[in-house]
């Protein structure tokens, strides 16, 4: 996204619309590859936001802009202030925001952050240093009126004789046969003083000066808003770092430049620093790695207890590794290490192993024959490459698909599927090349349970009715299911049908991202009517006296923004006159932040004459309310009403908390009606009343200088005393002309009129935006499902376009590209799959394990008690169908091999079931139980020894994390179930077809019913 805001103080917003937004948007709309362009239009300023589709190159669409700018400027009015182009980058906003506050004069405050801004810019992980709050320096001389008719002066007497008298004079040099002179003539104000001696009139031999007539003094342009943290006035410098700078680093940097330079300022200087990300980053990261090393740890003890201490070895190499090789390519790509890649380390820890799994647990078998362990090893690499490499792609192919997911959502979560393409790559070698190399060099027969290596003989060349255990009684079972594969496939589709029911009727719902516990959140202070920023400072002040002191709220920030402070807030509503932020403690420590906002909605909504709206930190990619409504029309009378009616829909509804509109607010200007044949009657003219008018607002200015203490120029304006600056003072106003002192009633008539707030567009249209929040404990998807059926029916004009965004809009282009991707990649597992098994039916067999594994997926979300997450729970969806096809295809390779080998297919499926049960259990659940931590949102410290539930970096992945799990584990008993079913289902029904064309068939079905004698087996 980029960013273009014009300035040009004092006019309106209708001619900030017409003069300022709309000549630049006819010229940006034609940039390629734009995706949306909104305008904003308000009291001095405009900009226009363009967002560009996914993939777009920033840097050429960042010229293709500024080229644009610099033909639209020529269409703006002269006095306009040159427009500013910079891009939106997420990775630049601020890092650290620290605050000075103290009972000090405000300039020693201002001095104080401008030294420390020059300071901390000097660090190298630091981008830019910006001073909210920060005034600009102003050089102001105070008229009187009745002065300025005593002297008989005009005010282009006035600005002439600073402006003719402040000039850099470049004289040059004198050369003569004497040599060569420099001639300079001093001519720039450089202090007070060259104001006050200049002459402003001269009646015979009397020169008027400056100090005759006026007072002049430095201070401060008038203030816009007003800055308090811990109810102390205060500024706040905010720190943004560079790109690929080490954040944790870069703010122990600036803390230690703080704390070395608060030691020589004054006593009641407060130093506070909030929104320190470097913490939240901390504890996210300690948080994650915790749960990698946990996920390793149960990993290693389920292989370790299954193969025995070397072979568990061998295969635990393949996960340090995989991560090895992960994080260099990573680090290699320029990307950081964030909270999206070690969650997708923490998801692939399991799926690493099953390759080196399979290997060893091959090799095994072939060492229990009786073959030297370099034999075994090298067979079974060669026996399982395919297979391996045919279930790796397959997985690998459903996330190839995610590289290219548009948006800020897609920006969010790129680093996944590349996190996990790298480590699986990686695993595939460490499977195939490094684990089979080491086995041969450091493997060994596993004696650690005879009776384990019996069962493997048995499973391979022996009796199978011999095995025993868990084993034997699933075979057993087995044996009977296959009997009856039909009536399997039956159940298991009624099971499905019935798992959706029950989400349903029983579930959550839907969401578009999981709702994260925050760790700050802001009171938005909402009043109307013409008051000044003062009067706006009152009422922040009442809230933020409630605020103070409230348990488990760290640091509390206020701010009063005045119409000037509003420009870059375009998701805040145009009537809040000041917000209240602050950070709470630690999250062990407190109570969840719904119960404490609760308590600070208590606390203010007594306060009269405001509405108090209290909004937690936004989780996630997505930004302002959910529920967001655009209403435009080419006929802009007809949109408030419809705006009107759309507000009464929701309140018929209900459940919709904090709706506001951006329809303009009430007010009341003031607007001076020029009669132009009295003015020219009288010697007066538009830029004469002009200047009048701005010596009672905000000053005529007379030209600016640049003094020894300021780094940029400082402006020289003339106003009057502040008691003269009233209506009544501009009624009674005197303006010196030809024909003498004019009253302005001679001319001009002042007319009250309906004010204009901010008008904002969408792609040249005139837009009236509807936001809201949902009520706790509702979903936003079904209340916006609610309202779109009853729009239709709220009786709104033809030419009313209505259009959902937000929430809704960013939920319906995240399910749609996930549809989309999930489509794609199973098209390319197919592609796979017939390449591999040359069997249509086979490949279908696989991929419908894909479709009944999402009954697992809803399972798991009804045992965690979480809604579907559209972003994770999809994630999870295209995930888990790269993961459960894995087992189903080593599954199937292994009966391929042993019918051709001449076995008949009942033989072949029970032996193929007798020899994978174990490496299909190994392998789902190790990555079952490597997710298992993120599914209950535990967070375990095994260095430190110590559990936390429920930490804010575990309820992100909680869904995602739950959908495969959840999926994995029914999609298990599926694979060992129903895959044997589906493929003596085939078998019959191949042998049934070549039966009616006069063809043998070779499928002996068992008799489940004949007794046999049981037999005794050690399990």
């Amino acid at each position: 996204m980029i960013y273009v805001s014009m300035t040009h103080e004092g006019i309106s917003p209708e001619d900030a619309e017409r003069l300022l937004a709309r000549p630049m948007e006819k010229e940006l709309q034609s940039i390629e590859g734009l995706k949306e362009m909104r305008a904003t239009a308000g009291e001095g300023y405009a900009s226009v936001t363009l967002e560009f589709d996914a993939g777009f190159d920033a840097d050429q669409a960042l010229l293709d802009v500024r080229e644009k700018v610099d033909l639209g400027k020529a269409e703006l009015p002269p006095d306009t202030d040159e427009p500013r182009v910079q891009e939106i980058n997420v990775a630049l906003f601020p890092v650290l925001t620290v605050a000075l506050a103290g009972d000090v004069p405000e300039r020693t405050l201002v001095r104080l952050a401008r030294d420390l801004k020059d300071k901390l810019e000097t660090l190298g992980g630091v981008l830019e240093v910006d001073i909210g709050g920060d005034r600009e320096s102003v050089l102001e001389v105070i008229v009187d009126p009745t002065v300025l008719e005593t002297y008989n002066l005009s005010f282009a007497d006035v600005v002439n004789s600073v402006q003719r008298n402040n000039q850099l004079v470049a004289a040059g040099a004198l050369e003569s046969s004497a040599g060569r002179m420099v001639i300079k003539v001093p001519g720039v104000i450089e202090e007070i003083d060259d104001i006050l001696n200049l002459p402003v009139k001269t009646v015979g031999d009397t020169v008027v000066k400056f100090q005759d007539v006026a007072s002049i003094h430095r201070t401060f342009k008038d203030p816009q808003g007003f800055a308090r943290v811990g109810a102390q006035p205060g500024l706040v410098l905010e720190v943004k770092k560079r790109v690929g700078a080490n954040i944790i680093e870069t703010i122990e940097e600036v803390r230690g430049i703080v704390k070395a330079e608060q030691a020589a300022w004054p006593s009641g200087v407060q130093v506070t620093f909030m929104q320190d990300k470097s913490e939240q980053i901390r504890t996210m990261l300690g948080d994650l790695e915790n749960n990698v090393l946990t996920a390793i740890m149960l990993v290693m003890i389920v292989i370790v207890a299954a193969m025995g201490p070397r072979p568990a070895i061998l295969v635990g190499l393949a996960i340090p590794g995989s991560f090895l090789a992960g994080i260099l390519f990573l680090n290699t790509m320029g990307f950081t290490l964030n909270i999206v890649v070690l969650f997708s380390l923490i998801l692939v820890v399991g799926m690493l192993v099953d390759g080196a799994i399979v290997t060893t647990e091959l090799a095994d078998r072939r060492m229990a024959e009786g073959k030297e362990r370099k034999q075994a090893y090298a067979e079974a690499a060669k026996r399982m490459s395919w297979p391996i490499i045919a279930s790796t792609a397959t997985t690998l192919a459903v996330f190839v698909p995610l590289l290219f997911w548009p948006g800020i959502v897609g920006e969010f979560m790129k680093f996944l599927p590349i996190t996990v393409l790298v480590t699986l790559t990686a695993s595939l070698a460490m499977a195939l090349i490094f684990i089979p190399v080491l086995g041969g060099i450091l493997g060994g027969k596993n004696t650690a349970d005879g009776k384990m290596l019996e069962t493997i003989k048995a499973a391979e060349s022996g009796d199978i009715d011999k095995i025993g255990g868990a084993s034997g009684t699933y075979l057993r079972v087995l044996k009977r299911l296959l009997a009856h594969p039909g009536k399997v496939l039956g159940a298991t589709v009624v099971l499905l049908i019935a798992t959706y029911a029950a989400f349903g009727a029983f579930g959550r719902g839907v969401e578009f991202f999981p709702d994260v516990e925050p760790d700050l959140a802001q009171v938005q202070i909402r009043a109307r009517g013409d008051m000044s920023v003062k009067e706006m400072d009152a009422l922040v002040r009442q809230v933020e006296t409630r605020l103070v002191g409230l348990p488990h709220l760290e640091t509390v920030y206020a701010r009063t923004m005045g119409p000037g402070q509003r420009q870059s807030q375009n998701d805040m509503p145009e009537d809040v006159i000041g917000v209240v932020q602050f950070e709470f403690d630690n999250w062990r420590i407190r109570p969840p932040a719904s119960e404490i906002l609760q308590k600070i909605r208590a606390r203010t909504s007594d306060i009269p004459g405001v509405i108090v709206e209290v909004r937690k930190q936004e989780s996630g990619p997505s930004g302002g309310k959910p529920v967001q409504i655009q209403v435009s029309s080419r006929d802009t009378a007809l949109m408030p009403g419809a705006v009107e009616k759309l507000r009464s829909v929701m309140r018929d509804i209900g459940g919709f908390v904090d709706v506001q509109d951006s329809r303009p607010l009430p007010g009341i200007e003031w607007r001076l009606k020029v009669d132009r044949e009295k003015a020219a009657r009288n010697g007066a003219d538009i830029a004469l009343l002009g200047d009048a008018v701005k010596l009672l607002t905000n000053g005529l200015q007379l030209a600016d200088y640049r003094p020894d203490d300021a780094d940029e120029e400082v402006d020289i304006r003339v106003r009057f005393p502040p008691s003269e600056r009233n209506l009544e003072q501009l009624k009674r106003l005197r303006l010196p002309t030809a024909k003498g002192q004019v009253p302005v009633g001679n001319f001009i008539t002042f007319v009250p009129a309906q004010k204009t707030g901010t008008l904002s567009r969408t792609d040249s249209r005139r837009v009236i935006t509807i936001q809201a929040d949902v009520a706790e404990g509702m979903l936003v998807d079904d209340q916006v499902r609610k309202l779109k059926a009853a729009v239709p029916n709220a009786g709104l004009d033809t030419a009313i376009d209505v259009r959902f965004k937000g929430e809704d809009e960013d939920q319906r282009e995240a399910a749609n590209f996930l549809v989309n991707a999930f489509a794609i990649a199973i098209f390319m597992m197919i592609g796979i799959l017939v390449t591999q098994f040359n069997s249509f039916y086979q490949a279908g067999l696989v991929l419908s394990a894909i479709v009944f594994s999402t009954a697992g997926v809803f399972l798991g979300l009804l045992a965690t008690n979480q809604p579907f997450g559209i972003v994770m729970c999809g994630i999870g969806v295209i995930a888990l169908s790269g993961i459960v096809v894995n087992n189903n295809i080593v599954l199937i390779d292994t009966f391929n091999d042993l019918k051709a080998r001449g076995l008949t297919p009942f033989d072949a499926i029970m032996r193929t079931a007798a020899q994978r049960m174990r490496p299909v259990l190994l392998t789902s659940i190790t990555t079952v139980l490597g997710l298992l931590p993120m599914v209950f949102a535990l967070s375990i410290d095994l260095i430190g020894q110590d559990i936390a539930v429920g930490a804010p970096s575990t309820q992100w992945w909680t869904q995602l994390s739950s959908s495969i799990a959840g999926g994995l584990a029914f999609a298990t008993v599926l694979t060992l179930v129903l895959t044997p079913c589906m493929l003596m289902m085939g078998e019959n029904v191949s042998a049934w077809v070549r039966t009616r064309r006069g063809g043998k068939t070779e499928v002996e079905p068992p008799r489940p019913r004949r007794k046999r004698p049981k037999l005794k087996v050690a399990a």
